[in-house]
């Protein structure tokens, strides 16, 4: 049976009584290339375990049971989930979880299902709560070799964008501290069904082969990232003398010294340069 076709889509969600869910950003992927180029940017094989968010009908899902070791896919919608479990039943390496990804504890999930396998994220996510969802994978150390998955093409380009662009921002700092981004590809509205109203991504979000910049406050370093972006016409003195009880006249030194620029703006910097205000700034 082929989940990539509309006809079989439509049949399945007939025969399990199932509806499209606009507000859980359900759009069921009917694109085999597309299929095939996420499964191979995520370099997933038999030796791989799997977290899948939102599988929708499991389109992806079977196609991960094909070609990794173990998949655990996490659905939010309950009468999916009670679909995939009948639909799965026949898949050993197949475990459906119904939950809210945001709020469970995925360090758990990978300890009694994934124990001991090399994990990465493949999915196509939800576009309403991408952004809470990647950060969640990155900030919560969880052991994961990469994140491919498939999100709206603006915040992909967000995510990879350098500094002095118009995308750069908080999201970019933050995803490229952790790891190291890059856009597979871009998919057009017609590979779904219904199709949305904007071109998706498949981004690559790589973890192992990362190197994570040294800082001695975490905290301190994402509290300077907050303010600097928080506001973007305030130049860095501002916008960082709001945030920070340091006197505008040492900021202004400490800005002069990294970037050699005063005026300078939040997007001008990039994390280095972040990272040795981080170090100094009081």
């Amino acid at each position: 049976m082929k989940l990539t076709s509309p006809q079989v889509i439509k049949k399945i969600m007939g025969n399990s009584g199932l509806k499209f869910n606009k507000s859980l950003g359900q759009n069921f992927l009917i694109d085999d290339e597309v299929l095939a180029k996420t499964i191979k940017a995520s370099g997933v094989n038999e030796g791989y375990g799997v977290i899948e968010i939102g599988p929708g009908i499991g389109t992806l899902t079977a196609e991960l049971a094909e070609n990794a070791g173990k998949v655990v896919a996490i659905e939010l919608d309950r009468q999916i989930a009670e679909y995939l479990k009948t639909a799965f039943v026949a898949y050993k390496n197949v475990e459906i979880i119904q939950g809210d990804a945001l709020k469970l504890n995925l360090n758990d999930i990978i300890s009694e299902h994934l124990n001991g396998m090399p994990v990465v994220v493949v999915a196509n996510l939800p576009y309403y709560i991408t952004t809470p969802l990647i950060m969640k994978f990155l900030e919560e150390a969880l052991p994961l070799e990469s994140i491919t998955v498939m999100i709206q093409k603006e915040v992909a380009e967000r995510i990879v964008a350098e500094a002095n662009t118009k995308d750069y921002g908080a999201l970019s700092v933050a995803v490229q501290f952790y790891a190291t981004p890059e856009i597979i590809v871009l998919v057009p509205p017609e590979c779904f069904m219904p199709a949305p109203k904007v071109t998706s991504a498949i981004i690559k979000i790589d973890i192992k082969n990362h190197i994570k910049p040294q800082v001695s406050h975490v905290n301190k370093f994402f509290k300077v990232i907050k303010a600097a972006f928080g506001q973007r016409r305030k130049t860095l003195v501002n916008a960082l003398s709001s945030a920070f009880e340091m006197p505008k006249d040492e900021l202004r030194k400490l800005i002069l010294l990294v970037c050699g620029n005063e005026n300078a703006r939040g997007e001008t910097l990039n994390i280095s340069q972040f990272i040795q205000i981080c170090e100094k700034i009081h």
